[in-house]
């Protein structure tokens, strides 16, 4: 980008680095073990795997094997809100919008959703997954 600082440059590409090795490592955690769901590696363990597939940004198709691996665990093993969250993620990368409007951006200052299917039913579809409503959300970006 214009006007990026070689410093905000190396700061994004040492995070890229570290998603790149941490998608790796979940990677063999998944092939030796499946998806770590509650009962394997508890919520806090449940809540990393989770977060390290979200941003695997740059892998697409891990993303796309992640959620199908959480949506075919037993349930209460994966949160549905992780799910919620992986789903609109792999959608969007994609070219697909989103179902659950978890996946932010910011529009001459203001916060919404990008590209979302169906937004007359966004909070019945959140609320199916244990998520506040689309408004309530968006409010934590004001904060």
């Amino acid at each position: 980008r214009a006007g990026t600082s070689e410093e905000e440059r190396q700061a994004t590409a040492e995070v890229a680095r570290i998603d790149q090795d941490n998608t790796q490592w979940l990677s063999h955690v998944v092939d030796r073990h499946g998806w770590p769901g509650l009962g394997l590696v508890g919520r806090q363990g449940a809540a990393a795997a989770w977060l390290l597939a979200q941003h695997a940004d740059r892998e697409p198709d891990f993303q796309r094997r992640c959620l199908a691996l959480m949506t075919a665990m037993p349930a209460g093993e994966v949160e549905p809100g992780h799910v919620a969250y992986l789903t609109d993620r792999a959608l969007l990368a994609e070219g697909s919008p989103q179902l659950y409007g978890t996946q932010i951006q910011r529009v001459e200052g203001v916060h919404q959703p990008c590209d979302l299917a169906d937004p007359d039913s966004v909070d019945e579809r959140r609320a199916s997954m244990g998520l506040e409503s689309l408004a309530d959300y968006l409010r934590h970006f004001l904060e």
